[in-house]
């Protein structure tokens, strides 16, 4: 197994990605390869400051970068040899097993989407990030901003790709998936809502409960939420203020302190040909460190296999 990992993406590139890195590295067996691609001369100096022998990792050595403030897809295309495109042309050619990145977001999923790919029958992929539960456990969110705006057809196919990938990742069965309302009641919401509620209703693709509201985010209602990437985008980043907010405040909480984004690594892209993650821009070694480690479960439960077979 090789993780690619882009270590010039994100605002403390390239010392925090080494550093999540080598924590990394202490808990992966021997046949878990990190594969570092960037600008090797910034990174070895790091690795023997810190006493990391260098053989530990493979490196693909390039010095281009593509800033947080590029055009996706300009960047793409005018940085050919940027750590990012490297990557996703590592993943194009199977060198690596999966790819991520706390780099440029936007051009993390051009780059997914004009390298390895949409799977065959997926009309748009999606973002999805991992909610807290007040009693234990967690579930997903999804669509958290790859599409602002969507159709029925895309929002029910989210509910598929959340629903595979909180049974293999997350390990929960036969996972409640619910459509984000205002209302619970079956006739709620706006145009798009009660165009997408029967399609749910109807399908047999997976185990749907219904309508959920805002304050069902955090509670047992159900363990995948869809909505659309606007929507999604404003609740995750309300939700990561909570943590803030308590840390500034001075409180302590068991249960804020599980919205710290660092112990869930970054975003997986549902719906490309292969494992694909774009981390926070200002994801720490922490960050990084639980990022890789969800590369190795995404390779580990052969999750695009899977999303592959169900849309065939």
């Amino acid at each position: 197994m090789k993780i690619g990992l882009d270590i010039m993406g994100g605002d403390y590139a390239p010392k925090a990605i080494v550093l999540g890195a080598i924590a990394a590295h202490q808990s992966l067996t021997p046949d878990e390869h990190i594969v570092l691609i960037g600008d090797t001369q910034q990174i070895k100096p790091l690795l023997l400051e810190h006493g990391f022998n260098p053989d530990h990792f493979e490196y693909y050595h390039t010095e281009e970068v593509i800033g947080m403030g590029e055009h996706p897809t300009k960047a793409i295309v005018q940085k050919p040899n940027s750590s990012i495109a490297v990557g996703f042309q590592l993943l194009k050619e199977g060198k690596i097993d999966s790819f991520a990145s706390a780099g440029n977001s936007g051009a993390m999923l051009v780059g997914a989407v004009f390298s390895v790919k949409t799977i065959p029958g997926i009309i748009r992929p999606c973002l999805c990030t991992i909610i807290p539960k007040l009693k234990g456990g967690v579930g997903l969110l999804l669509d958290v901003g790859a599409n602002a705006d969507c159709k029925p057809d895309i929002l029910l196919q989210f509910g598929i790709l959340g629903s595979l990938y909180t049974e293999n990742i997350l390990q929960v069965p036969n996972p409640k998936v619910a459509l984000m309302n205002i209302g619970e009641e079956d006739e709620k919401g706006n145009i798009l809502a009660m165009a997408t509620f029967p399609l749910m209703k109807e399908t047999q693709l997976f185990n749907f409960v219904g309508n959920v509201e805002g304050r069902d985010l955090f509670n047992e209602k159900a363990d995948v939420i869809v909505c659309d990437g606007f929507t999604g985008n404003i609740m995750l980043k309300l939700a990561e203020s909570f943590y803030v907010i308590t840390i500034k405040k001075g409180l302590k909480d068991e249960f804020f302190d599980r919205f710290n984004y660092e112990n869930y690594g970054g975003s997986p892209v549902l719906g490309v040909n292969a494992p694909v993650l774009i981390g926070h821009g200002i994801s720490t070694p922490l960050a990084i460190k639980n990022m890789i480690f969800q590369s190795r479960d995404m390779i580990n439960a052969g999750l695009v296999s899977k999303i592959q077979a169900a849309f065939q």
